[in-house]
């Protein structure tokens, strides 16, 4: 039903438009279109709530509880919408007109994204393997759902493939005693110079490290998939993944 609910307006759902039985249809029939109409009024009774929950917190309770007097009926500003609760899967976004003819993107099934390795200042699209942790919610851990800050799993290969390009350093192979024996390709004497120079600056921390010899990273959502349609973020490192990695750990230990 999420891809469903942008185009359906309250007076669809009116009370009045009973599912009725087809002439000469057959019970099958019948019961499906009772379902699909029962389903829209529930639907419906939904956004009813949304709104009328907004609009009594705003208009008829104050903040600590005290009732307002009420000096005006409803406002289309004060709508509420349902949750995109964006999953992982094929890319599947739907676009809401919202106040001004702007447009809001609910990205409803999302893939990839671009996430950004802060401390070598690059930026790559990579593929969302899972979501790992949310402080908010387990149940959104349980159900892999994308939210901001949610902590994920992507796949390494684009990272690795740059900074073997850039440092000419193998990242995430230490721990493997057989490698694979590759032809050397032919560089210039420049190039030797400047990946030798790099060299000095490619010193990576060690969790890091071990995460690329797994193949996965852990990343953090810094977009708002149900706003802007993205699934965008940064690589977690430094005190910030471990505090994540602890987190974890606790995690599974309960």
């Amino acid at each position: 039903m999420t891809g469903v609910w942008v185009g359906i307006s309250i007076k669809e759902g009116r009370r009045d438009l009973a599912p009725r039985p087809v002439k000469g249809g057959t019970v099958l029939e019948n019961t499906c279109s009772f379902i699909i109409s029962h389903a829209r009024h529930c639907l419906v009774d939904l956004l009813k709530l949304i709104c009328l929950k907004q609009w009594y917190q705003r208009r008829v309770r104050g903040k600590t509880g005290g009732k307002r007097p009420i000096v005006r009926k409803k406002r289309k500003f004060e709508l509420g919408r349902p949750a995109a609760n964006t999953k992982m899967g094929a890319k599947r976004i739907r676009t809401v007109r919202t106040m001004g003819g702007n447009l809001k993107f609910r990205a409803l099934r999302l893939d990839t994204g671009n996430f950004s390795w802060s401390s070598e200042g690059t930026t790559r699209k990579a593929r969302i393997l899972d979501v790992v942790y949310n402080a908010s919610n387990n149940e959104l851990v349980r159900t892999k759902t994308l939210v901001k800050n949610a902590i994920i799993q992507i796949d390494s290969t684009p990272f690795r493939q740059w900074y073997e390009s850039h440092y000419g350093v193998t990242a995430g192979r230490k721990k493997k005693a057989v490698t694979d024996e590759k032809e050397e390709v032919s560089k210039s004497n420049h190039l030797k110079r400047k990946l030798a120079a790099r060299k000095e600056d490619s010193k990576i921390g060690s969790l890091l490290d071990d995460q690329f010899s797994t193949g996965r990273l852990y990343a953090c959502i810094a977009s708002r998939p149900g706003q802007s349609g993205r699934c965008d973020g940064y690589i977690l490192e430094g005190k910030e993944l471990e505090f994540y990695l602890r987190k974890l750990k606790s995690k599974k230990t309960k």
